[in-house]
């Protein structure tokens, strides 16, 4: 249902400020079921509205949806508030042949690299954005403005790499006797994947930090399109591995969204039991890697023995140990039964007091302590001003939580404690990793104890044509997936934006300012993946 005012209590008068303040420039509308309001915005309307709402009415930016149509490109600005804003959606357009629009980034600054993105892969232009171009596709290996998402790219056709220009070099800052440059990366050993990070200096301490990152670019969205909803979902849920869960989870209820499908009551239990158990497991090994970025080798190898028993209890209860293969829009592929929960839910609670000890152990440990309390700090105005997500963001005292915010499969039931800590450093990243660990398997063992009986799956319903948004929050934060399906019963576009994607935007805020031997400790207590941005 659609209409032109909402009773909404979090933006109830948003219609009618956006009348009163852009008369004839931007229409809006409230979509009741999904409590989303639509926001019809002309382009000279569009930079003022998107800061006004962050600014004065308190939403955060998710993401930014370019759809090609025949005539004219339309771009989604996607935000969302708490529980009871719900959620806002900027809808402006641009008719063809035309391909500029005014960029909002210099006033919402998390918006920076979503529209780098969509003028490196559909070749649009953001009007006013300082750092255009040679982003995604690294000029070295892709045409200039090839546009790989665009209607009229054809991926048959060959196109000849780009000859090495000899005489490129990193744009510098740093004007200053003896300043140089430090690559590290972009091959590593052992199983990390490929990013390069340009630390620039005059000594010791890094001044700027530019991370390059997207060198196994993998067209997930270009794909997906013109797929089943099926094909789609084992794309969705192989982004990144380690949140496998959590990235179908969001792929599946934007599907159910569109259909209108009601999920059993049983798979929405059985949804969180399992996004925690895949939570816990992330992070007892993001906790194992800040203890190996420290040398700490004794401390990294108990974390490594919890997480593998993680890993057996996640596949001796579901069949894989990354719990592969389990949603499915309307529900989950089968049931668990009770007792084999259960014991999962024993196993994870097993692992807290194994936990607590190593918390203690890693704080009494001085040579520990001091490699992580005041180093990679960002603060809670950095935090909100690039739109960081997950417990990086809530390490900087940034309190959000889809589950709580926005509360899906049956979290708005529950009371999520989310655990924040106002220092902003490296340490307060791992205090907020054990907390959270600790909540997930109360969470989890919560909802074992009370799970409903009934079916995990809804009947079969048809593939509906429509769009929706999909979200959850994964281990490393919020993850949207938005899903357009045709009347063909095809997905006609696919967005994901990824919680790695949305915090390596502001890595360079913890890295600069700090010596070079912080740089590895600082890596590893953001926790991210360069493989779920190479999407």
């Amino acid at each position: 249902m659609v209409c032109a005012v909402s009773e909404q209590d979090g933006l109830r008068d948003l219609g009618a400020a956006c009348r009163e303040r852009w008369p004839q420039r931007v229409h809006a509308a409230y979509e009741a079921a999904r409590r989303t309001w639509r926001l019809e915005c002309r382009a000279d309307a569009l930079v003022d509205l998107a800061s006004w709402l962050v600014a004065e009415r308190g939403v955060s930016f998710a993401g930014l949806v370019v759809e090609e149509a025949p005539a004219e490109w339309v771009l989604r600005y996607l935000f969302y508030g708490d529980r009871d804003t719900g959620w806002v959606e900027i809808v402006a357009r641009c008719r063809k042949p035309a391909r500029a629009m005014p960029s909002i980034s210099a006033r919402v600054h998390a918006a920076d690299w979503h529209e780098r993105e969509a003028e490196d892969l559909f070749g649009l232009v953001f009007e006013g954005h300082p750092r255009l171009g040679d982003f995604v596709l690294h000029n070295d290996v892709w045409p200039e403005d090839v546009g790989v998402m665009r209607a009229d790219y054809d991926p048959a056709v060959r196109r000849p790499r780009p000859e090495p220009d000899p005489a490129w070099q990193p744009v510098r800052l740093v004007e200053a006797p003896g300043a140089f440059w430090m690559p590290v990366g972009p091959i590593y050993s052992g199983v990390t994947e490929s990013a390069l990070f340009l630390l620039e200096t005059v000594g010791e301490d890094v001044i700027r930090a530019f991370p390059r990152l997207f060198y196994k670019y993998r067209g997930i969205e270009k794909i997906a399109e013109r797929r089943s909803v099926d094909q789609v979902l084992l794309l969705a849920e192989r982004c990144a591995a380690t949140s496998a869960f959590a990235h179908s989870l969001a792929f599946c209820q934007a599907v159910e969204a569109i259909a209108g499908v009601e999920v059993p009551a049983r798979a929405r239990a059985l949804r969180i039991v399992l996004a925690e158990l895949e939570r816990l497991r992330h992070h007892v090994g993001a906790i194992e890697e800040i203890c190996e970025s420290t040398a700490l080798a004794v401390a990294a190898s108990q974390a490594s023995i919890l997480e593998e028993d993680l890993l057996r209890l996640s596949g001796s209860l579901t069949g894989h140990r990354y719990l592969f293969g389990l949603n499915v829009p309307g529900g989950l592929t089968h049931d668990l039964a009770q007792g084999a929960v259960r014991a999962a839910a024993d196993g994870a609670a097993a692992v807290v007091p194994a936990l607590r000890r190593l918390r203690e152990m890693l704080g009494v440990s001085s040579s520990f302590v001091d490699r992580l309390e005041g180093i990679g700090t960002i603060s809670r105005a950095d935090a909100l001003a690039h739109g960081l997500v997950g417990p990086v963001a809530r390490a900087s005292g940034v309190r959000r939580d889809l589950r709580v915010a926005q509360p899906y499969s049956g979290y708005e039931s529950l009371d999520v404690l989310v655990p924040a800590e106002e220092d902003g450093d490296g340490y307060a990243r791992l205090r907020v990793l054990f907390a959270e660990a600790e909540e997930s398997a109360r969470i989890l063992a919560q909802q074992a104890a009370a799970l409903p009986a009934g079916p995990v799956r809804a009947p079969a319903f048809p593939v509906a044509a429509g769009a929706a948004l999909g979200w959850a929050e994964a281990p490393r934060g919020a993850a949207f997936h938005w899903v357009r399906i045709g009347a063909d019963g095809l997905v006609a576009r696919y967005r994901l934006v990824t919680p790695s994607f949305t915090n390596w935007h502001g890595f360079h805020l913890a890295a600069e300012n700090f010596a070079f031997q912080d740089f590895p400790i600082i890596l590893a207590s953001f926790g991210l993946s360069a493989g779920e941005g190479d999407r």
